[in-house]
């Protein structure tokens, strides 16, 4: 009786070590996919027609994937304006473009009249999004809106299918500025 308890028990024990051996595996698990935020300097809360509101931004991450790609894109839910990066490229709304930097700047400007409210997205190659708001209020005190609204027409006629060629629209009593 004792033999076959003893031989149980030794089979047991080899039963567990070759799960134990099996549970195992030499194969890497490499994590891809971290989380991350953008960070960004604080930004002014009023602008006037055609003035141009700097955006500091930094894409800070917990990990880096060599693979992992972020693309930034944009919406503007209040009122007119054009948003560009520090390379001179002219955002579309809603289109994805990729981020070359991980410390980058924005600049918006505003081409109405009204409060100005942006929505910028990064999206990494994973699908994650983050999601800042950035939101101004008008500081002119003068301000023709048919100019303005002018300019902007302009504007949507000249980028039409050129959209980062930096372009100069000029105007009479507004002034000139670069985009």
């Amino acid at each position: 009786m004792k033999n076959k308890i003893g031989k149980i028990l030794v089979g047991c024990y080899v039963l567990g070590a070759l799960a134990f051996v099996c549970a195992c595996s030499d194969r890497l698990d490499i994590k891809q996919d971290y989380a991350f935020d953008l960070e960004t300097l604080p930004v002014q809360k009023t602008i006037a027609v055609n003035e141009t509101a700097e955006i500091r931004c930094q894409l800070i991450t917990e990990g880096d994937y060599i693979e992992n790609e972020y693309f930034i894109r944009y919406f503007q839910s209040d009122g007119e304006g054009i948003l560009m990066d520090n390379q001179g490229t002219v955002f579309a709304p809603n289109d994805l473009y990729p981020l070359t930097k991980r410390t980058f700047r924005l600049y918006y400007t505003s081409l109405g009249t009204s409060r100005q409210v942006v929505d910028v997205y990064i999206v990494n190659s994973f699908g994650k999004v983050v999601q800042k708001t950035f939101s101004f209020t008008n500081s002119s005190t003068e301000t023709d809106s048919s100019e303005v609204n002018l300019k902007y027409e302009q504007f949507k006629l000249l980028t039409n299918g050129h959209r980062n060629r930096l372009l100069c629209i000029s105007g009479s009593s507004v002034g000139s500025y670069c985009l």
